[in-house]
């Protein structure tokens, strides 16, 4: 080597080499990802607030919620519920809680579906494909003069 030539040694003006940089920014943007992703998760994901509780405690009218299907709702503690008509008359209602990992059930065709990641529940909150291996909890509700009401009557 002549005076004239010079040698560089490191590897950029950034401390690091080109590969390095783009593999440092990917795993960068894979771990905002998978932040969104697992905060989606553990969080609320329904579509909507769904049916809350009026003055006189009554949080739907039965012919509000769809027979063969699920209304969301609001329940006594805040959380979010489903209310079920799987036949005509009779309502029943679950958490839409998902046992899997927290994320808020909806009502799907014919059933309750966790966006998240897939679980599938009858509308009796059994679990009819997983990862959810635990049904969803039932919750107390009754029907006076067409009117879903919280709690037993």
């Amino acid at each position: 080597m002549t005076d004239s030539q010079t040698t560089v040694t490191s590897p950029s003006t950034f401390g690091c080499s080109r590969r390095q940089l783009l593999v440092g920014t990917g795993v960068g943007a894979l771990g905002v990802a998978t932040m969104g992703v697992l905060a989606a998760c553990g969080s609320s994901s329904s579509g909507g607030t769904g049916a809350t509780a009026a003055a006189d405690g009554s949080i739907a009218k039965v012919t509000d919620i769809p027979v063969g299907g699920a209304l969301a709702a609001t329940g006594s503690d805040g959380k979010p519920i489903l209310l079920v008509q799987a036949t005509e008359g009779t309502v029943t209602a679950v958490s839409a809680v998902c046992t899997h990992q927290g994320c808020t059930v909806v009502a799907g065709s014919g059933d309750l579906t966790c966006p998240c990641h897939g679980s599938v529940f009858a509308l009796d909150g059994s679990v009819t494909t997983g990862p959810a291996s635990t049904a969803l909890p039932t919750v107390e509700v009754h029907v006076s003069d067409g009117t879903v009401f919280l709690g037993q009557a």
